[in-house]
């Protein structure tokens, strides 16, 4: 959507009725969406429809924990190369990593589906 550089005159206000419910629900979305009720309102009624707050602070965590299972799988390699046959059971550990190899694939197809979205 296009930014709107008009001057909004401000002796024109829009008058909306609302109930008390509805006025806490449209105020806690534009709070999510760290807009003003009067810019969330107005964006919604131009149609566009604003990304929460929620939507990308879990996308950064799914990104972030797709790292860490990243590195996790990088040292259980590590650790089956290099100290082989010590410790766990090499066949209990190749099945962690698959494991492992099989929830970054399904985190990596969430995440640029949601990206996607947003």
């Amino acid at each position: 959507m296009e930014v709107n550089r008009e001057v909004r005159d401000r002796n024109r206000p829009l008058r909306v009725v609302v109930s008390v419910g509805e006025r806490a629900q449209i105020e806690a979305m534009a709070k999510e969406c760290r807009m003003s009720v009067s810019a969330y309102l107005r964006n919604v009624g131009l149609g566009f429809q604003p990304n929460s707050r929620f939507d990308r602070e879990a996308i950064r965590n799914l990104v972030a924990l797709h790292a860490d299972q990243g590195r996790l799988g990088g040292l259980l390699k590590l650790w089956l190369a290099e100290r082989n046959g010590e410790g766990a059971n090499v066949r209990d550990i190749r099945s962690v990593l698959q494991q492992i190899e099989s929830l970054q694939m399904e985190l990596a197809r969430i995440v640029m589906t949601e990206k996607k979205r947003l």
